[in-house]
């Protein structure tokens, strides 16, 4: 399989370790100390990198209010123009280097998803090691082409997106040169529900694609995540707040440190359990073998007395003759005198 070899030194794809990312996003509320405490908890409960968005309202779009840049109805956002929600949700330039220094002082990768050309030119000042593509950018091929020319890892998200939009995205990055993909699958709802989210899909995308496919969530709780990792998902990205009790565009479909910590310990024992196909006895069933059913006398025996089924049985435990050999012995004698609970044996038959 194609796609991202590694970020810092994280190999990401099928056979190795699911990649957790801690997506910040507005969860900060514009307050340097949130952020930093964001980072802090993020590490603790077990993420592998933290994401911020890397924009201003006036790159995203213009501070107009007619129908056009109003929210609609069936969002957390609803009412509000998009001026004032990316003005209320962005995180402020001047953050990006020290977040990066203390995240990276932490252990954990620190990268953003650009919004526009500008954006890009300020991530590489900053020397990110990964880009992520928005689902809404998935059609902004020129931001695509730009964002593939740095040569770095790109996890595209892939939200709303058809077949051939997605298709379309990935020939852009490859025809840049750059093969280390990866496709997020994503519902764009925030909340999504959990019947929306379709994870079969995630395997289908890794081989139509040929690529390492993660997820994208915004369900509330762990539960899809986890299904997905089952699926083969080899990322997951979750957004992530301090408590969801706080206001901000996106603390509704948040999870809160505690709930990411149990989420990257299900993800970490699901890995554990996918293991590979193997039919071979495992090293702690194998004591339990002797607790299967073989053949016993359950009677009392004289020599020369015959098998029958009052006297051979299929019991617990597994120290006789396997149960498929009672068609072989029963009509057939006994070669001595045999006591009620003896392991049926061939030295036992006439």
């Amino acid at each position: 399989m194609s796609g991202i070899y590694s970020i810092n030194k994280k190999r990401i794809g099928q056979g190795f370790p699911v990649y957790i990312i801690a997506e910040l996003s507005a969860n900060h509320n514009q307050d340097f100390k949130n952020a930093i405490e964001l980072i802090k908890c993020a590490k603790d409960a077990g993420a592998d990198a933290v994401k911020i968005q890397t924009y201003t309202p006036n790159t995203m779009t213009i501070d107009c209010n007619n129908d056009f840049f109003k929210i609609a109805n069936g969002t957390v956002w609803q009412g509000k123009t998009l001026y004032d929600l990316y003005s209320e949700a962005y995180t402020p330039w001047e953050w990006h280097s020290r977040l990066y220094q203390f995240a990276n002082k932490m252990g954990l990768d620190f990268f953003s998803t650009p919004f526009d050309v500008t954006s890009v030119d300020f991530l590489e000042k900053n020397h990110v090691p990964a880009y992520k593509i928005a689902s809404f950018e998935i059609v902004d091929i020129p931001l695509i082409r730009k964002i593939a020319q740095m040569g770095k890892p790109i996890i595209l998200s892939t939200g709303m997106a058809s077949v051939s939009e997605i298709d379309e995205a990935v020939q852009a990055i490859r025809n840049e040169g750059n093969n280390k993909i990866a496709l997020l699958k994503c519902t764009s709802a925030y909340p999504a529900l959990p019947e929306e989210m379709n994870l079969k899909t995630i395997p289908h995308m890794s081989d139509l694609f040929d690529l390492p496919v993660g997820i994208s969530d915004h369900t509330l709780g762990i539960a899809i995540p986890v299904a997905a990792v089952a699926l083969g998902a080899c990322i997951v990205e979750k957004h992530f707040t301090l408590s969801r009790a706080d206001p901000g565009p996106d603390s509704a479909f948040s999870l809160e440190p505690h709930e990411f910590k149990a989420m990257v310990v299900a993800i970490r024992e699901t890995e554990k359990a996918l293991g590979r196909v193997c039919y071979d006895v495992g090293e702690h069933e194998m004591a339990n073998r002797v607790f299967r059913r073989s053949l016993f006398v359950v009677k009392d025996m004289k020599v020369g007395e015959i098998f029958s089924p009052e006297n051979v049985q299929s019991i617990r435990p597994g120290y006789g003759l396997p149960p498929k050999n009672i068609y072989k012995i029963l009509g057939r004698k006994s070669s001595k005198d045999i006591l009620r609970g003896t392991p049926m044996t061939w030295k036992i038959v006439e």
